[in-house]
C-alpha cells in the first residue's frame, strides 16, 4: 500500500486514539467519517475535493474544539441574568455550576454584595469562570465590575465575561468637547481590570460600532458575536421569509453576507431629502430591490424608539409587500415604546418581531402569547461561541 493512499486510514487511526473525550474507535469508512465530521459544529463535513491536507486540518481542529467543550466553568451573573445562569447549569450540570451573588445595599446606599462559592470551602479559586453580565443601569454596573475585580484578584485560572448588549456602543465618539465618551470610558474600565494570567475575554453580540472593540487594551480583549444565526434557524424552520431587507446601508453592509448561503433577495432602505411639502425632511425609501409580493424580515442591531424601523416597514408594505416583519439583536425599547408595535398600537405594522433576550429587562414584559413578539433565546448561542470563539 502507498503511503498516499494509506494516508487516510492513518489519519482515521489518529482521530480516533487523539479526540479527548470520546471512548477508542475506529471510522470504518470514509463516509462513517464524514457522519462524524458532519455532527461538528461550523461545516467540518469534509467534501470529496477536500484534500489530504484539508482533512487533516478539519481532524485537528475537531480535537481542538473538543478539548474546549470539556473546560468546566463556575458561573456567575448580574441580578437580570439570573434565570438565564441557571437554565445552563441545568441544561450541563457537568460542565457548569452555578454561584448565586448577593446584590444588597448597606443603609448609606453603598453595595453590599456576597459572593458565594467561597466558603465554606473555596470552588472558585483555581477555576475557570464565566460572568453573564449587565450594564443596562449603572447602578449595577459598578457592582458587577466590584465583583470582577474581586474574582481576577481570587486566583482564578481564566475570567470569561458574556455582555450580550454594550448599551455604551452608540456613544462611540465627541463632536463637541466635554462631551464623555462612555464606550471610551467602558473600555478603559474594562482595560484596568486585575490580570488573572491572561487577558479578560469580553463576548459581545452584535456591537453596534465594531471599531469600539479596539478600544479595548492590556488585560481585556474583545470577542464579537452575532445572533443572526438565531434568526436565520427561525426563518428556515417557519419557512415564511423569503427575503430580507435592511434599514439602511450601514446595516447592509454589515449583516447581508450572513444570509448568502438562504440565497435570498435582498432589500435594502435608506434615508433620502423628499420633495415637495417634504423638501426640508429625510425621508425613507427603497434603494435597492423589490418588495413586491415578497415575504419581508427587515433586520439591524438594535431598536430605540423604532422611528426609522417602522417607516422601513410601512414603505415595503406601500410597494406591495406580502408581509413585513423585523428582527433586531437588542431591544431597548426606552419608556415602554415597544407597545406602540404590538396589536393595537399605532406602529403596528409588524407581522412579527424577532428579538434576542439579550435585554431581559424589557423582554420580560413582551407578551410573546398574544402580540407579534417573540423572543430567540441566547443561551445555546452563548455555549457556542464560547468553545468555537467564532466572530462576526
Amino acid at each position: 500500500m502507498t503511503l498516499s493512499r494509506s494516508l487516510p486510514l492513518l489519519v482515521f487511526l489518529l482521530l480516533a486514539l487523539c479526540l479527548p473525550g470520546r471512548s477508542f474507535r475506529l471510522y470504518r469508512s470514509s463516509f462513517e467519517f464524514n457522519s462524524f465530521l458532519k455532527s461538528q459544529p461550523r461545516g467540518l463535513a469534509a467534501s470529496s475535493s477536500d484534500g489530504e491536507a484539508s482533512v487533516a486540518k478539519r481532524i485537528a481542529y475537531a480535537s481542538h474544539l473538543q478539548t474546549r467543550k470539556s473546560l468546566k466553568y463556575q458561573v456567575l451573573c448580574a441580578p437580570p441574568f439570573v434565570p438565564l445562569a441557571e437554565e445552563l447549569c441545568s441544561k450541563d450540570p457537568q460542565r457548569f455550576t452555578y454561584h448565586p451573588i448577593s446584590y444588597g445595599k448597606f443603609p448609606d446606599g453603598t453595595d453590599d454584595i456576597t459572593i458565594s462559592g467561597f466558603t465554606p470551602y473555596n470552588l472558585i479559586s483555581g477555576e475557570h469562570v464565566l460572568f453573564l453580565a449587565s450594564f443596562d443601569d449603572n447602578d449595577t454596573t459598578l457592582s458587577q465590575f466590584q465583583v470582577l475585580i474581586v474574582l481576577l484578584q481570587s486566583f482564578i485560572r481564566s475570567l470569561t465575561v458574556v455582555l450580550p448588549f454594550s448599551p455604551v456602543g452608540t456613544m462611540e465618539r465627541v463632536t463637541r468637547e466635554g462631551t464623555v465618551a462612555t464606550a471610551n470610558t467602558h473600555a478603559h474600565l474594562f482595560s484596568s481590570l486585575p490580570n488573572c494570567g491572561q487577558p479578560t475575554r469580553l463576548m459581545v453580540y452584535d456591537l453596534h460600532t465594531l471599531q469600539n472593540r479596539f478600544y479595548l487594551h492590556g488585560n481585556a480583549i474583545a470577542s464579537l458575536h452575532t445572533s443572526i444565526p438565531l434568526l436565520k434557524r427561525r426563518m428556515v424552520e417557519g419557512g415564511e421569509v423569503d427575503a430580507v431587507a435592511f434599514p439602511d446601508d450601514g446595516a447592509a453592509k454589515r449583516f447581508a453576507n450572513s444570509f448568502a448561503d438562504l440565497d435570498l433577495p435582498i432589500i435594502v432602505c435608506g434615508k433620502t431629502r423628499g420633495s415637495g411639502d417634504m423638501a426640508d425632511k429625510r425621508v425613507v425609501k427603497i434603494q435597492e430591490g423589490e418588495a413586491e409580493g415578497m415575504n419581508i424580515v427587515i433586520v439591524d442591531d438594535l431598536v430605540q424608539t423604532g422611528g426609522t424601523l417602522y417607516e422601513c416597514g410601512r414603505v415595503l408594505k406601500e410597494a406591495g409587500a406580502k408581509t413585513v416583519s423585523a428582527f433586531v439583536a437588542h431591544a431597548v425599547f426606552p419608556n415602554d415604546s415597544y407597545k406602540r408595535f404590538d396589536r393595537g398600537g399605532d406602529r403596528c405594522c409588524f407581522e412579527k418581531f424577532w428579538v434576542t433576550n439579550s435585554i431581559p429587562r424589557v423582554t420580560d414584559k413582551l407578551d410573546e402569547g398574544n402580540g407579534i413578539f417573540e423572543v430567540l433565546d441566547l443561551r445555546d448561542a452563548i455555549v457556542t461561541d464560547l468553545d468555537e470563539y467564532s466572530t462576526m
